[in-house]
């Protein structure tokens, strides 16, 4: 929950923004608000905000955000052994699937801690949610974030549990270098989405790579 609870007041900031662009955007409250409900992924709701304004169909707005969420589909594969039961409830489980959440619960080995990312992800709904309705009810300014300084807080805390997981495995590092190389060659010919696509895919890659020695050690018990 400790790690959750830093991801959530990340993810409370980040969504005042989310709401507060959203109501400048057009978008009534209640759409915004319903949208985190729903979508909870701000890559993707910012990404659907962008598209709509720039003049686009809902179509491709749409089909935008699901690229862009279309990571989760390596990273769901990824974390599915560790989860318990049949394919129903294993699909229903990995709804706790979000970018914070498989990070802080990754153990190393291919390995996921499921009630480590259950309690991760249970705090940052609500907050993610929470951030919105602040957002379009308070309508603060748009920038009001980025002018605090704000807007580095969710990226930083992203950056601390990288820096995490690259002290405690060397494969790790081999992981984030690979994920890094792909998206910063994507980038120049993709939209940002497939690029990101493309980085997680490189990185499990990577993580697939791993030796007897970066087994972790109750594993060989």
């Amino acid at each position: 929950m400790r790690v959750g609870a830093g991801l959530a007041a990340a993810a409370f900031v980040l969504a005042i923004t989310f709401g507060a662009t959203a109501r400048e955007q057009g978008w009534s409250a209640v759409a915004a608000i319903i949208a985190s409900i729903l979508i909870f992924s701000g890559s993707a709701q910012f990404a659907l905000m962008t598209a709509l304004a720039g003049g686009s169909g809902v179509a491709p707005a749409i089909a935008a955000a699901m690229l862009i969420n279309a990571r989760f589909l390596p990273m769901g594969l990824a974390v599915g052994p560790s989860l318990s039961g049949g394919r129903f409830r294993r699909a229903l489980q990995g709804q706790a699937v979000v970018d914070g959440s498989w990070v802080a619960a990754h153990q190393g080995g291919g390995r996921f801690d499921r009630w480590r990312l259950f309690g991760a992800t249970i705090v940052q709904w609500p907050a993610w949610v929470a951030g919105t309705v602040v957002g379009v009810l308070g309508a603060p300014s748009a920038h009001l974030v980025e002018r605090l300084g704000l807007d580095v807080v969710f990226p930083a805390f992203f950056l601390a549990l990288l820096l995490d997981e690259l002290r405690a495995s060397r494969l790790a590092l081999i992981a984030a270098a690979l994920g890094g190389a792909v998206a910063a060659g994507l980038l120049w010919w993709v939209p940002a989405g497939v690029a990101l696509v493309g980085a997680t895919v490189g990185a499990l890659i990577g993580l697939r790579g791993r030796t007897p020695s970066e087994e972790p050690q109750e594993a060989r018990a």
